[in-house]
């Protein structure tokens, strides 16, 4: 099977002749490689790799003279521009050997009522997404890859606009704000998707919808307060996509067991990253509760076994992603649990694709 015909073969939940392998990571780790493999761009690199790729296509947006002012998904340090797209603030972080682009500041900060978000200078333009980059990245992938995008989020982005503990006090202090805010923020993007979808065509796949509700051992938001702010939104985007015949794929790191339910009951398709780590996120109990729902994207530990542990122990732990979220061999797509940092050896990142490729015919 090709990468694309495997991929699809799982979200259509047929047979395959072995697992999927995908693989997210920064730049720092793309550079290394494709240096590895001899190659100079990402399609090469993955197929010397073998991977089952799912092709990212985040809508980059254009100033006035139309060249870039900053990708849709905000502080990637390839994105360009001082600030993203939504307006925020950015700033160069250097850690170790990696180097970020973080949201320095919350540009709504002082936009304490509904009224006075009319005077926000930044709302995105929907015309001035660059469609047309888009769709050539997305039709140049799909002759191989399966084909995910564009990048949308709810919360995310309103924690960028007004700072994360602002954010977070806005939920309980200053509910009306926090819709009227939501609402440009669904607007405005449900509007440039309409406009993608359209013209993309079978180039595309998958909508990556990203809104982290958890951290590292709770949720960041309760179950109530997410059901009256993000519920009915969620669930308006997923109909969007199915309607067009797309699926969600919906990322949320963190202890993020209770609101599964709610959440996939608003339709997402896959499910990611499955950081299980966390409490609440046993991969052996999450397939059996929801692994006739939904498809499960990532499991691999990014947080010991990748960046810290031997080869040895990320085939174990590759292992047993195979051995729970792919049990079967159907609904899984295993993949490093978020973005492989920089640092991480290379025979680690190798021993996890291999294992894949050698042990998930089984």
């Amino acid at each position: 099977m090709t990468p694309r015909e495997r991929i699809l073969a799982i979200l259509n939940r047929q047979p395959v002749d072995r697992l999927p392998i995908d693989l997210w990571y920064t730049p720092e780790i793309g550079e290394l490689l494709r240096r590895h493999c001899g190659v100079a761009d990402d399609l090469s690199m993955y197929r010397a790799l073998g991977l089952d790729k799912i092709v990212w296509v985040f809508m980059d947006y254009l100033d006035a003279a139309g060249e870039r002012a900053g990708a849709q998904s905000g502080a990637g340090a390839e994105d360009g521009g001082t600030r993203t797209m939504w307006g925020a603030p950015l700033r160069e972080i250097e850690a170790g050997s990696a180097h970020y682009v973080e949201c320095d500041s919350a540009p709504l900060a002082g936009y304490n009522t509904p009224e006075s978000l009319r005077d926000y200078p930044f709302w995105p333009d929907v015309a001035r997404f660059d469609y047309d980059g888009a769709v050539a990245k997305a039709q140049e992938a799909a002759r191989e890859f399966a084909v995910i995008g564009p990048w949308v989020s709810f919360y995310e982005i309103y924690c960028q606009l007004r700072g994360l503990e602002q954010a977070l006090m806005d939920l309980v202090e200053a509910p009306a704000l926090v819709e009227a805010i939501l609402d440009r923020v669904e607007q405005i993007q449900t509007e440039m998707m309409q406009r993608f979808f359209a013209r993309a065509g079978n180039a595309l796949d998958l909508v990556f919808i990203s809104d982290d509700i958890a951290g590292q051992t709770s949720l960041l938001i309760s179950p109530a307060l997410w059901k009256r702010h993000l519920e009915p939104r969620l669930k308006r985007w997923c109909d969007l996509i199915h309607a067009h015949g797309l699926r969600v794929f919906y990322h949320t790191d963190g202890a993020a067991r209770r609101l599964l339910g709610p959440i996939l009951d608003c339709g997402v398709d896959v499910l990611n990253p499955i950081q299980h780590a966390c409490p609440g996120m046993d991969m052996e109990e999450l397939k059996r509760e929801f692994g006739h729902r939904v498809i499960f994207h990532g499991g691999v530990d990014n947080q010991f076994a990748l960046p810290r542990g031997t080869a040895e122990d990320v085939r174990r732990e590759t292992r047993r992603c195979l051995e729970t979220l792919g049990a079967g061999r159907e609904g899984y797509i295993c993949c490093s649990c978020h973005n492989v940092q920089a640092g991480t050896p290379l025979d680690n990142i190798l021993a996890m694709i291999e294992t894949v490729q050698r042990e998930g015919v089984r």
